[in-house]
């Protein structure tokens, strides 16, 4: 079994960084009882997520940051008609573009038809176009390129 320092298997984290660099994978996540790590290749972020009464988590090594602090409360968020919102079909990563370096799919303002490509989620290694639902103008885009993204997340409104 790894050894376990301060009440981190920072074997299990070597462990979980080799798998991404053997498999091309961005990011890898596992989670056990109240512990949960995550280790990314985007932005070279590694951090675990603790239950706050846990004492032996404090002590982590520099290496391992914390998670950024909480997003900004919902209310503070303005107030957006679903119907206008596009969301996640899956969990992966959003691409704005179609390769490195390439022109984005939408900016906002851009006017966009329905069944074009609005961006890609890459998941598991394959490049999922997401089109827009409807035509329309491109009023807000909600994630960044290269970040990583939930099931029913909105991405894009287009009123």
């Amino acid at each position: 079994m790894a050894e376990k320092k301060n009440g981190i298997d920072q074997a299990l984290i070597r462990d979980l960084a080799n798998i991404l660099n053997d498999t091309d994978l961005t990011e890898i996540e596992v989670e056990q009882d109240d512990l949960r790590i995550r280790v990314s290749r985007a932005g070279n972020t590694q951090y675990i997520q603790a239950p706050m009464a846990a004492p032996a988590y404090a002590a982590a090594p520099a290496a391992i940051a914390a998670p950024a602090a909480a997003a900004p409360a919902a209310s503070a968020a303005p107030a957006r008609n679903p119907a206008n919102t596009v969301s996640a079909p899956m969990v992966g990563t959003a691409y704005m573009a179609p390769a490195p370096g390439a022109r984005a799919f939408i900016e906002v303002g851009a006017t966009v038809k329905e069944g074009q490509t609005l961006l890609i989620i890459e998941a598991m290694k394959t490049m999922n176009q997401i089109p827009a639902p409807k035509s329309g103008k491109v009023v807000e885009i909600l994630v960044e390129d290269g970040s990583p993204v939930e099931y029913g997340q909105a991405l894009v409104v287009v009123e």
